[in-house]
């Protein structure tokens, strides 16, 4: 087998395991106390958002995580994300209350998750450059968390969050 057929060979392979379908990654790896565990992770982190906490709301990263925000800036480690996040609790959200659905809990592996969440984001006093409220005084965002479990305990690696742009104005036709 020459070696372009063994490498198309390899990558069908691989491909295959990415495109498993959710239902089956959540049906068959993931254990209910697993997904009850990752629940209970976003609804202390959405608690601690509405406290303003930058110190709980960054405790389940894990120290080498990374995190890309709103605005596309990568923090690198829980150090730096609790120090971006302890900025903007003290500034443009200062004042904000999340509401946060879990959207979907996909289980890679048994010990491999990710998480996306939907955000609802109100009483901002302001918005970083870039954003736009997604309706007058909403902010909506998409967050998505790949975690890891390490001795039972679920920990977030690596985390994206996007804001859902406003509705295009309706154009006269």
């Amino acid at each position: 087998m020459n070696t372009f057929a063994r490498s198309s060979a390899v990558m069908a392979v691989v491909l295959s395991f990415l495109v498993a379908s959710p239902v089956q990654a959540q049906q068959g790896r993931g254990q209910p106390r697993d997904e009850a565990s990752l629940r209970k992770l976003v609804a202390e982190q959405t608690e601690a958002w509405n406290r303003h906490d930058a110190a709980a709301w960054s405790k389940d990263f894990a120290p080498d995580a990374e995190f890309i925000n709103i605005v596309g800036t990568v923090f690198s480690g829980r150090e730096e994300i609790q120090k971006r996040h302890a900025a903007v609790f003290a500034s443009l959200f200062k004042d904000s209350h999340s509401e946060v659905t879990v959207r979907k809990i996909v289980f890679v592996t048994p010990g491999v998750a990710v998480v996306d969440t939907e955000h609802v984001v109100t009483n901002y006093t302001g918005l970083p450059p870039g954003v736009q409220a997604t309706e007058p005084g909403v902010l909506r965002t998409r967050m998505r968390y790949v975690l890891k479990q390490t001795g039972g305990k679920w920990a977030i690696v690596a985390g994206q969050n996007t804001d859902v742009k406003p509705a295009p104005a309706p154009t006269g036709r």
